[in-house]
């Protein structure tokens, strides 16, 4: 049997951080498994977890205020170490009886803090180092039993502990790229301090997951909805690794892809990978049902639920399938078990397309437990094309969302042809890899123009290239003048029915990325 790293863990309290997510990723950077739960996780439930450590995350909180986040005071008596980072220090302070007050001006951005204590946290470091600061409270007075052992200018207290009892707190967040060495900082207490082993590699999460996928399926068969995303794709692989032909995979293709997107899919999924898959051709039912809708949320519910029924009747035409595949990320399952959570998105994680739960279908989620960037590396692990692991996002409601108004056969092929050279350019740059989405959207609008000394009446096409991590805020990209006038000039001359083109330029927020 494999070692179970599930065992040797590290866990994050979510008090509402925007870092929270990244503190997690951090340590599991370090090949140490780390999982995040709400704030107000029970003492009980704590100890059937059993961690080696405990991270409290930051929030945008203040100690003081009467609905703050809190959590339960025996934690600190569990005999586990315990790291508070910002907020998460101020709370640890308060709770055991310190003092914390509002600071006269907040602390934001670069600081250099002054090591006091060379050792614990601290171990291996210079006396100086530079660490990010973002916070409006700090510490008066210390808890019994607590020392310094760092400072900034302005931050007397910037780093504390209480080595007999394996408590330390730091005012600023070594989880961010800004604070340089912060990633020693971590180690040093989730591999020294806590005494973790680094067991958590994809190598070995595959076949962890091999076995825990063949002996909860059995002889069964798995239905997957294949999209041809990374997630779903990962997902087909890895348990096609496990059952081979009992996982059943289902390619809908609805008409709203990208150009040759459904060939590709069939493929590497059919062909390379030689998984069992069946391709349904439904584009023109999904365009009728389209036909004269041009409300996005209306687009968005008519796709999904024309998705839902075409899935379950091809799942039912395979027999008594008893368990449907799902590529459901970490990120999901925060979301879903952490709304009791300040940072908390209160919704249910994804699944295909919504399923109805009255499809009596078991959930298999193999990579429930995975970051996206974690996802990606069971991908190459798996001989997965670069193509296919880095592939930008692309939306479930397909192109029908960059389309402004009604969805037609016309509007789509001008749209498809767009769209290839838009990625087609970028690619050719070389900075594919560097924005986070590219693509073109297909205006309601239409304007004069002159093409070979004759006055036309076309459509227009906006480009949208953004930059971002997560896809939750993101940045116009600033790429090169002559990479945007490539675009432009090759979308004007060679799709017919374009004859302007645009650059949105708005970040998300107030905008969204996409525009429906």
């Amino acid at each position: 049997m494999i070692d179970n790293f599930y065992e040797n863990k590290i866990i994050v309290l979510d008090f509402g951080s925007q870092y929270t997510q990244l503190i997690a990723r951090r340590i599991r950077e370090l090949e140490v498994y780390c999982e995040i739960h709400p704030y107000n996780i029970s003492i009980d439930e704590l100890k059937k977890i059993n961690p080696k450590g405990i991270v409290l995350s930051g929030s945008p909180s203040s100690v003081y205020e009467d609905e703050a986040p809190n959590c339960d005071i025996n934690i600190f008596n569990l005999g586990i170490p315990v790291i508070g980072i910002c907020y998460g220090m101020q709370l640890m302070v308060f709770l055991l009886r310190g003092e914390v007050i509002k600071a006269d001006r907040q602390e934001y951005g670069e600081a250099k803090l002054t090591i006091d204590k060379l050792d614990g946290v601290f171990a291996g470091l210079d006396e100086e180092i530079f660490v990010w600061m973002s916070h409006g409270d700090y510490i008066s007075k210390l808890p019994q039993g607590f020392e310094v052992i760092g400072h900034t200018r302005n931050t007397p207290m910037a780093a504390i502990a209480y080595e007999k009892k394996k408590l330390y707190g730091l005012q600023f967040h070594p989880e961010v790229v800004h604070t340089p060495l912060g990633k020693n900082i971590l180690k040093n207490f989730v591999c020294q301090i806590c005494e973790c082993k680094q067991n958590w590699t994809m190598g070995r999460f595959i076949e962890h997951s091999i076995e825990i996928i063949k002996t909860k399926v059995g002889d069964k068969k798995v239905v997957c909805a294949l999209s041809g995303g990374v997630d779903s794709s990962v997902t087909a692989i890895l348990i096609h690794k496990a059952i081979g032909d009992n996982l059943i995979c289902i390619f809908v293709n609805n008409g709203l892809l990208r150009k040759g997107e459904s060939k590709k899919v069939i493929d590497v999924f059919k062909n390379h990978f030689q998984i069992n898959l069946h391709y349904v051709n439904a584009e023109k039912q999904f365009l009728d049902k389209l036909k004269g809708v041009t409300d996005p949320e209306q687009k968005r519910k008519i796709i999904g639920h024309e998705f839902i029924s075409i899935f379950e009747n091809e799942a039912r035409s395979f027999g008594n399938i008893k368990i449907l595949a799902q590529g459901t990320l970490y990120p999901d399952v925060i979301e879903s078990v952490s709304v009791k959570g300040p940072s908390a998105t209160i919704k249910t994680h994804h699944n295909v397309g919504g399923l109805p739960a009255n499809m009596n279908l078991e959930l298999i989620e193999p990579l429930r437990e995975l970051f996206k960037d974690e996802v990606r590396e069971v991908g190459k692990e798996l001989g997965m094309a670069d193509e296919l692991i880095y592939r930008q996002p692309f939306p479930g409601p397909g192109l029908a969302i960059r389309i402004i108004g009604e969805v037609t056969d016309e509007r789509l092929n001008i749209l498809r042809e767009a769209d290839t050279i838009v990625l087609e350019e970028i690619k050719k740059s070389g900075i594919y890899y560097n924005v986070w989405q590219s693509f073109a959207v297909l205006l309601p609008i239409k304007t004069v123009g002159v093409m070979g000394d004759s006055r036309t009446y076309e459509n227009v096409v906006a480009l949208r290239i953004v930059t971002s991590k997560d896809g939750m805020t993101a940045d116009w990209a600033k790429i090169p003048y002559l990479v945007l006038s490539d675009i432009s000039n090759r979308i004007i001359n060679e799709v017919k029915g374009i004859n302007r083109v645009v650059y949105d330029i708005s970040s998300k927020p107030p905008s969204t990325i996409e525009w429906e």
